[in-house]
């Protein structure tokens, strides 16, 4: 057996096929236990999103663990951060979550996490692999695996109460809340309540297909909507398994995790709790955070595309802050993986401390044009062995100088190569995307 099975963010798929085809899962958790060092039998703990493949995947990994003599507990239906948590302060030695994120319900995915609640680095997914693709060992047939069924979130509430701020400017606000149809339905009323405010609850229905679904924060516009109709101060949005959040201001205007960042950032500079005065980001974030940031005397680092890679940079420099675009936002002091929950918690605090809108806040941040384009292609060949599209890329950026940026790259978990152009205007950087783009597709799908 051969082949990658990590991505971006773990190992990602359509559910039932490889690599999350019920043979493959089974090996993955006894190979887990296996690249383990520790001599005792392990002990891990498994969550999962609203997804209805969650529940045979979850039943086939814990399958291979207990053939290597591992003992499985499950949380059931939690958000991501919550086994990175537990992971840690329960003295597991793996945690691993069943999801695909933003992804539809067909698509699912397995994450792990080390004992101190960190996503697994590339050394140790590639010693899994290579484990996996070892074909002197198989899983014994017809393991069937004893899951012991806790209900530990309340530890999880209990860690992220502290992120709590004292609430008096805004209790009894009215906030929209769109939880995906996924996992934060097990947590995020919950949180929110306790801090005295009215909740418009969106995406609270999970049926099993339905997580994502034109909802979430991949899908905002609705929540915008709800914001506007209803009147709230604000709305947030988490995707399906709850590592991430996009907020909405009340004119219905989407606020994305790069004026969060900066948001925050100001905050613990006016607290003297940002380390090194500098935040970490990847290559996504729009050049005008840089440039607020710098206006503040703050250093962006950059990093490639994903939250763990943010978090390796942090651990690196002993920074406090750092996150995506895309609304992973990592608050060291509460957990070195993102979580949406908290994120909304620390965005709350500081509306509450300053009295200000998200609207105010957010609008510091003044961003370049900017454009995505995901062009799906055959398989991942390295563009620069690709003369006539590196030729059209070298073309546009000769073309910027300076003005703005050119990002072309493969999606870690899709078959997908993602073209992102900053640069003067709209038009010229939608002109240019398609550019590149019509290349892409002439050359590549």
């Amino acid at each position: 057996m051969t082949g990658k099975l990590f991505g971006t963010d773990g190992v990602r798929g359509v559910a039932g096929e490889w690599p999350l085809d019920e043979r493959t899962v089974t090996r993955l958790g006894a190979a887990l236990v296996r690249a383990l060092p520790q001599k005792h039998a392990p002990r891990i703990i498994v969550g999962r999103d609203t997804r209805e493949s969650g529940a045979w995947i979850e039943q086939a990994l814990a399958a291979g663990a207990a053939s290597e003599g591992a003992h499985v507990t499950s949380v059931d239906v939690v958000p991501t951060p919550v086994v990175a948590y537990l992971a840690g302060a329960l003295d597991f030695d793996l945690g691993v979550v069943l999801s695909a994120s933003h992804n539809p319900y067909a698509d699912n995915g397995i994450k792990v996490f080390s004992g101190h609640g960190q996503k697994f680095g590339e050394p140790a997914e590639r010693a899994v692999e290579a484990v996996v693709a070892d074909e002197s060992w198989s899983v014994p047939a017809g393991v069937t695996p004893q899951i012991e069924r806790r209900p530990l979130v309340d530890a999880y509430l209990a860690h992220v109460s502290r992120l709590q701020p004292s609430v008096t400017r805004l209790r009894g606000t009215r906030v929209a809340v769109d939880m995906a149809n996924g996992a934060t339905t097990t947590t995020a009323v919950r949180v929110f309540e306790r801090l005295g405010l009215e909740l418009v609850k969106l995406g609270d229905r999970p049926d099993g297909r339905n997580i994502n679904l034109d909802c979430g924060s991949t899908h905002p516009q609705g929540l915008a909507q709800a914001v506007v109709e209803s009147g709230c101060r604000l709305g947030i949005a988490f995707d399906g398994d709850g590592d991430r959040a996009i907020f909405v201001d009340h004119t219905g205007r989407i606020v994305d995790g790069d004026a969060v960042l900066l948001i925050l950032a100001r905050a613990r500079q006016r607290e003297g709790r940002l380390a090194h005065e500098t935040v970490v980001a990847t290559v996504m974030s729009n050049i005008g955070l840089e440039i607020a940031l710098r206006n503040h005397g703050i250093r962006l680092v950059r990093t490639g595309v994903g939250d763990k890679y943010v978090m390796e940079e942090m651990t690196r420099g002993g920074f406090v802050l750092g996150g995506e675009q895309s609304g992973h936002i990592i608050l060291a002091e509460h957990l070195p993986t993102g979580d949406g929950v908290a994120t909304a918690l620390a965005l709350l605090g500081v509306l509450e401390e300053t009295g200000q809108s998200l609207a105010d806040l957010a609008g510091e941040l003044v961003t370049y044009p900017q454009t995505l384009v995901n062009v799906r292609v055959r398989e991942k060949v390295p563009v620069a062995s690709v003369p006539a599209v590196a030729e059209v890329i070298r073309r546009v950026e000769a073309t910027i100088d300076g003005q703005g940026r050119v990002l072309v790259r493969y999606s870690g978990t899709e078959p997908l190569l993602r073209i992102m152009i900053e640069g003067p205007t709209q038009a010229s950087v939608d002109g240019w995307a398609e550019d590149i783009a019509a290349a892409v597709r002439t050359h590549l799908c």
